[in-house]
């Protein structure tokens, strides 16, 4: 508060009031002594309003300036960026854009005291996602036509344009796509002369699809190895096997859905679905007649009745023949409870923001997921689920419903894609965690937390898993200590399932053998040289901060390769079964009173027959641990964290993942019946779980080296706590 009595400007330079001890905390002296009096106004009173209390209080004036000069830094266009103002017909509301190099910052400010809207011409940003910098929550995409946003009194955004977070491809109508000239029906494209036109073009959409594998690669051709036909309301579609070949490496087969859409169909495809289009087409009309201009080749799983396609075919069991093989479409015995009235219309929706399939949600009720990269085999989506649904009770995933095969002669099946139940949900584990962070830190900031960070510090998540948890933990973590603990129990829950496959070869547990133990050596073994070569390769482009952890880790390669030999003389009695494989907070579902797990395709990288490997339950995990650690870290460099106060929430973080940890592993290991599938023996565990982390970690740095070298401080740091336990062990 300001004293306007004071005259001159006086009346602005009251002293800071810092506490509410006498004199607001900045003198001890007699009041009657201050050159300046202090605010004894009640509303701005000392005693309510002062530094202590708005430091302990995160939703105070003082700490909403402190995120704002922290976004003001991180974003350099707001302070030094060109700017273009724009001129909407409100003149209530300013809004200007930023620029300065590739950062886009759009500024929307209410300058009244009533709510207001205003529609925003930004069509030179069509394509490119609006993302709020305070929350970092995405808004709509910008279209063709006006935005349109609204504003409470004195409200205002800051808003980061983004390129859009669904597929990289054309930002603009047609801007980039290719024409092809083809002199008969579109369908000529698919076989005969006319295809070796298509397979450039197909190269070129193949390599900026984020389902795309192999990235790196430079591909030398690809060829239709079938086409099948799929009839729709709208016409023929065809599911293309495209055999994709590379300068090095094996043959790659990828599945693409391609239809043709023509006239205002095809602009519309051109204006709100550019990453889905392929090619303009420049076909006759008829074979006599004119040439049409106004066609594209697209990717079909863009159309509704494309995807309506799919579902119905399951629900009939239809097969669709091409000229090699057929798509045959099978569904389970859940079905009918899954699908609903058969009479009932489910709007297809295809999700964005996919990796490595595409998934279509079906209302409220079914999700199709089509996998891109395809190969002989039984894919462990399909398997698992379906064994799961059928075979099992547990319903702490969704249920398969039916599935796509591709059958072709001589050939194992190729798993196209799968239905599962819909799961209504909160988000993935992975944000929900990240939530439970920035409040914990909230808390420690604020000190709210004031007890001893390093509580456990130094011990290894089995051994405090083993005991009483303690208060002080279980205090600081509040809510979520309880839901690790339930994530945990779900977690054995799914192997308990998993094991109880006795009657089936492909889910019976197995022993582990010698020569498994053999194998499981000599392939981290190869992990960890290959991976601490990629290190020694790049050390000099990592992070000066992380550079010293580096060469560290450089110096444990024996010490490693020799604690990895140990595990290969020592004999396990445990149980090998089938497993989820690629098990982390993003593959979990929180519905906001349980947990659901999905996506038990394992990691897309490896083949299916080694995802179909029978491996120890403690490596799904170690996964989950290793989770835990990411998250903290990625919430200390990735969240609203200041950089300045990244020091003090440090050990906390550490502290967090520790507690977090030892509550699921204490959440898993009281399970009944757990016990019978994991060595039986505490020394044999314990290695085990070791193992397995180590794995993960030696994984998670060679990924990181190859594809973010700025967050490859989490699995570096990993790494020097795995080595410092083994040694003090």
């Amino acid at each position: 508060g300001d004293n306007i009595y004071l005259g001159d400007r006086n009346g602005v330079r009251t002293p800071m009031q810092w506490s509410s001890d006498r004199n607001a905390g900045f003198s001890r002296s007699n009041p009657q002594r201050l050159f300046l009096p202090i605010i004894i106004d009640p509303e701005y009173h000392y005693e309510a309003v002062n530094v202590e209390a708005q430091q302990n209080n995160s939703q105070s004036l003082l700490w909403w300036t402190k995120h704002l000069i922290g976004l003001r830094k991180e974003y350099r266009a707001l302070g030094r960026g060109a700017i273009e103002f724009l001129q909407p017909e409100n003149h209530r509301v300013l809004t200007f854009i930023r620029t300065w190099e590739g950062e886009q910052i759009l500024v929307v400010a209410n300058l009244s005291r009533y709510v207001q809207c205003v529609e925003l011409d930004l069509a030179e940003y069509s394509g490119m996602t609006p993302v709020e910098m305070f929350g970092r929550t995405e808004f709509p995409p910008i279209g063709e036509l006006p935005y349109f946003v609204t504003l409470g009194p004195y409200a205002f955004y800051w808003f980061s344009l983004r390129p859009a977070a669904v597929e990289a491809g054309p930002a603009g109508s047609d801007a980039g796509v290719p024409t092809l000239a083809v002199r008969g029906e579109w369908q000529t494209l698919l076989s005969g002369a006319e295809a070796d036109l298509l397979g450039p073009v197909l190269a070129r959409y193949l390599a900026t699809r984020r389902w795309f594998r192999s990235k790196t690669q430079q591909i030398t051709g690809v060829e239709i190895g079938d086409a099948v036909r799929i009839p729709t309301a709208a016409g023929d579609t065809f599911l293309l096997l495209l055999d994709v070949t590379f300068r090095e490496g094996a043959t790659e087969t990828y599945a693409l859905p391609v239809g043709c859409a023509v006239g205002e169909r095809a602009r519309a495809l051109l204006a709100g679905a550019p990453h889905a289009v392929i090619a303009r087409l420049d076909v006759p009309a008829k074979r006599t007649g004119p040439r049409q201009a106004g066609a594209v080749l697209f990717d079909a799983t863009a159309a509704e009745e494309f995807d309506q396609a799919l579902l119905d075919g399951i629900g009939r069991r239809s097969r669709w023949r091409g000229p090699q093989g057929e798509l045959v479409a099978g569904r389970t015995s859940q079905w009918r409870e899954l699908r609903g009235e058969a009479a009932a219309a489910l709007p297809a929706t295809v999700l964005r923001g996919e990796q490595s399939n595409t998934s279509v949600l079906f209302g409220d009720r079914l999700l199709l997921k089509l996998f891109r990269r395809t190969e002989p085999g039984l894919n462990p989506e399909l398997e698992i689920g379906r064994f799961l649904t059928e075979r099992t009770t547990f319903r702490r995933m969704p249920r398969v419903a039916g599935s796509l095969e591709y059958r072709r002669p001589g050939s194992d099946p190729m798993t196209i894609a799968v239905v599962t139940e819909y799961v209504p949900s909160e988000g993935d584990a992975w944000t929900h965690t990240l939530h439970a962070l920035n409040q914990f830190f909230e808390r420690v900031l604020t000190r709210q937390l004031t007890g001893d960070p390093t509580l456990g510090e130094g011990r290894a998540s089995l051994d405090l898993a083993g005991e009483p948890y303690p208060a002080a933990a279980a205090d600081a973590l509040g809510a979520y200590a309880e839901q690790a603990r339930l994530l945990g129990c779900r977690t054995a829950e799914m192997h308990l399932a998993l094991a109880g496959g006795s009657d089936d070869p492909a889910f019976t547990p197995e022993a582990f053998t010698a020569l498994y133990r053999r194998s499981l050596y000599q392939s981290l073994r190869g992990q960890i040289k290959l991976t601490l070569g990629v290190l020694r390769r790049q050390l000099d482009t990592l992070h000066p901060a992380d550079r010293d952890a580096a060469e560290t880790a450089l110096g444990l390669e024996e010490p490693l390769l020799k604690r990895v030999r140990a595990l290969m003389d020592r004999k396990i009695a445990a149980r090998r079964i089938r497993v989820h494989g690629d098990y982390h907070l993003g593959q979990v579902l929180y519905t906001g009173r349980d947990f659901v797990i999905l996506d038990f395709e394992g990691e897309p990288s490896r083949s299916l027959s080694e995802r179909r490997f029978k491996r120890s339950p403690l490596r799904d995990v170690a996964g989950m641990l290793r989770s835990f650690e990411y998250a903290t870290g990625f919430a200390l460099r990735g969240g609203p964290i200041r950089p300045g106060d990244i020091a003090v929430v440090a050990p906390w973080a550490a502290f967090w993942s520790r507690w977090a940890s030892a509550a699921f592993l204490q959440g898993y290991f009281a399970t009944p019946g757990i016990a019978d599938i994991l060595p039986p023996n505490g020394g044999e565990l314990e290695d085990l779980l070791a193992f397995y982390l180590l794995d993960k970690v030696v994984y998670e740095l060679r990924y990181e080296l190859n594809n973010r070298p700025d967050w490859a401080a989490i699995p570096l740091n990993g790494l020097l706590q795995d080595a410092a336990a083994a040694a003090a062990r």
